[in-house]
């Protein structure tokens, strides 16, 4: 199982992947953490993306997605990272470490981290 970023599941959805990209995820099951749907309403809210939440096309992908809440456990690693970053990429990575699943992530930040176990 893969955790996708928000960035990640965006760049999945509307194949600006790279061949890497697509060869860890080809034939993975594929998570995101709950609050990436929140990042996806705001990003869209603030015409930083163009995508349609209701679209049938992103709907299919939904389905096709494990969505892992914010627990506890979670929501307290998001404190103990080793990077500092906005609160919706510290869920993300900490839902990585505390579930144990590689994140998918072009992020820099993120990508320097020695607790955050990654994909590529």
């Amino acid at each position: 199982m893969l955790n996708l970023d928000t960035h990640m599941l965006v760049a999945l959805v509307t194949g600006d992947v790279t061949p890497a990209e697509v060869a860890c995820a080809a034939n993975q099951p594929l998570a995101i953490s709950d609050i990436v749907l929140w990042e996806l309403a705001m990003l869209v809210r603030k015409n930083r993306l163009k995508m349609d939440l209701e679209s049938p096309e992103f709907r299919a992908w939904l389905r096709h997605l494990t969505v892992i809440p914010i627990s506890a456990e979670i929501a307290r690693q998001s404190t103990d990272l080793d990077f500092s970053s906005d609160p919706a990429d510290e869920i993300i990575a900490a839902t990585s470490v505390v579930e144990n699943i590689p994140l998918l992530t072009r992020d820099r930040l993120i990508r320097k981290s020695r607790l955050v176990p990654l994909a590529l």
